[in-house]
């Protein structure tokens, strides 16, 4: 049969058109099913094509799209660069990477194990689960978190594939191309990764080491404009491992009423605080600044491989409204969120792990953190922080000391190459001539890492040019 065409009409109410002289109606050619008024070919056989003749490409040319130009990590921008040549006569100690199950001297409580060995027989939860996550799972959530202060009901959870992917959806709920954020200096590099990939334009507020890595409240303000869609604050801080007091949590809340900006709270470490300090939620201190709490199952119970996290919705206020809750489970459709077996197994982890497992976890970190601490503080040229929660230590390099390097980069590779210490540098969270040290590994390691640092930083300091005139005495 020839493949003839005509011109046809569509009005919405089918076809019309001639073949042949004959004329079609609408129940012609399946016209009842053909919807629009647009011009376009038909052959008899029924098949719709345009009429406008389109060029065809000449050459393959796939090109990568913005958003994937746009997404770079500055941990691996700086580390991949990096020359790591370890001395072959040292073993190899990475203080470098922020997984607590590295060394495996942190392993899980055998609660968390069962539950999810529970979960995994129960044969429940192999298929798809709600984009938003089980509402017992949630509820699960929403009980652990609640307080008076800050009630949490299971519609205000959102489950996640781990604490990053909350972090994503939340920035990508509050913001738009062209909006900023406010993002703490030194910060985790994952806030501008994702930010910058959306076009989102970064401000960086600063932390003060000087004060126990406290925020520089009036820098933070005066960075604040109408674009501004949100501030993320993160309690306890990766890299400082500093935790900020109920009363330095009030002033940025207060900066952020003033301005009417909703804060990302990244609370991932919430629960890894030093005795003698505490770290309530900002949630909890809100009088009307809504905030989306991020957190999740990795740090706390020392499984970041499972991937669980959630948003909380802490809005007292009703600010956010509907649409940012209907936004969030929109975004959440993406992809169908957090592992099933995790969330069939979390009710059970996060009411059956015993309060011992976590006191030695924390007990464990503060001993390393002291340790540590204590012995970098006498070593010429460097100035640690004690930290106050969280897995991290930030130590500061007086570089007037060491001529031979010329940044806290070249430093660190130095020592890799020489003592096979790896620390990562602190340029890697926008904070140069600081390296970040992770308390983490078996205390044996922590000991000789810091005996070789002291080692390393002995042959290569040296004088400052402002100690000159004492040298002439």
């Amino acid at each position: 049969m020839d493949q003839k065409s005509y011109l046809v009409q569509m009005n919405g109410n089918g076809v019309h058109g001639t073949v042949n002289g004959k004329s079609l109606n609408g129940d012609g050619v399946n016209g009842k099913g053909v919807n629009g008024n647009a011009v376009r070919h038909v052959s008899v056989n029924g098949s719709l094509y345009p009429t406008k003749a389109k060029s065809r490409r000449q050459r393959w040319d796939v090109k990568p799209s913005k958003m994937a130009n746009n997404t770079l990590n500055p941990i691996r921008a700086i580390v991949d660069g990096m020359q790591l040549t370890p001395n072959p006569d040292k073993a190899m100690i990475s203080l470098s990477i922020g997984d607590p199950t590295v060394f495996g001297n942190l392993p899980t409580d055998n609660a968390v194990l069962q539950a999810m060995k529970d979960a995994i027989d129960s044969q429940k939860y192999n298929g798809y689960a709600p984009s938003v996550g089980y509402l017992k799972s949630r509820q699960a959530v929403a009980n652990f978190y609640s307080c008076p202060e800050a009630p949490v009901e299971a519609e205000d959870v959102i489950l996640t594939s781990g604490c990053s992917q909350a972090i994503d959806l939340a920035i990508s709920v509050l913001c738009n191309p062209g909006d900023n954020i406010l993002v703490p200096c030194p910060g985790f590099s994952l806030y501008k990764t994702l930010a910058v990939s959306m076009g989102i334009e970064v401000k960086l507020y600063n932390l003060l080491p000087e004060k126990s890595w406290e925020v520089d409240l009036q820098h933070m303000e005066s960075l604040i404009d109408e674009r501004t869609s949100c501030m993320i604050v993160t309690n306890p801080s990766n890299p400082c491992g500093s935790v900020f007091s109920e009363e330095h949590l009030q002033k940025i809340l207060k900066v952020a009423s003033r301005h009417c900006v909703p804060i990302l709270a990244d609370e991932i470490y919430s629960d890894m605080v030093f005795p003698g300090c505490s770290c309530p939620s900002m949630a909890s201190l809100s009088s009307d600044v809504p905030i989306l709490s991020c957190s999740g199952l990795a740090k706390r119970w020392l499984v970041p491989g499972w991937r669980m996290g959630w948003i909380l919705i802490q809005d007292r206020d009703d600010i956010f409204g509907s649409k940012i809750r209907q936004g969030l489970v929109k975004l959440s459709q993406r992809i169908l969120g957090a592992c099933s077996i995790v969330q069939g197994a979390l009710e059970s982890i996060l009411n059956n792990t015993p309060q011992s497992f976590y006191n030695n976890t924390i007990s464990f970190l503060k001993t390393n953190s002291e340790m540590c601490f204590s012995e970098l503080s006498t070593v010429p040229g460097l100035n640690p922080i004690m930290p106050s929660g969280a897995m991290y230590l930030m130590v500061g390099i007086d570089m007037n000391h060491f001529p031979d390097f010329k940044d806290d980069v070249d430093f660190t590779q130095q020592l890799v190459t020489e003592q096979s210490v790896f620390c990562l540098p602190a340029s890697a969270f926008e904070y140069p001539n600081f390296f970040r040290i992770v308390v983490t590994v078996p205390e044996e390691m922590m000991v000789e890492a810091c005996c070789r640092i002291r080692e390393f930083c002995k042959r290569h300091h040296r004088p400052s040019s402002r100690d000159g005139n004492d040298l002439d005495l």
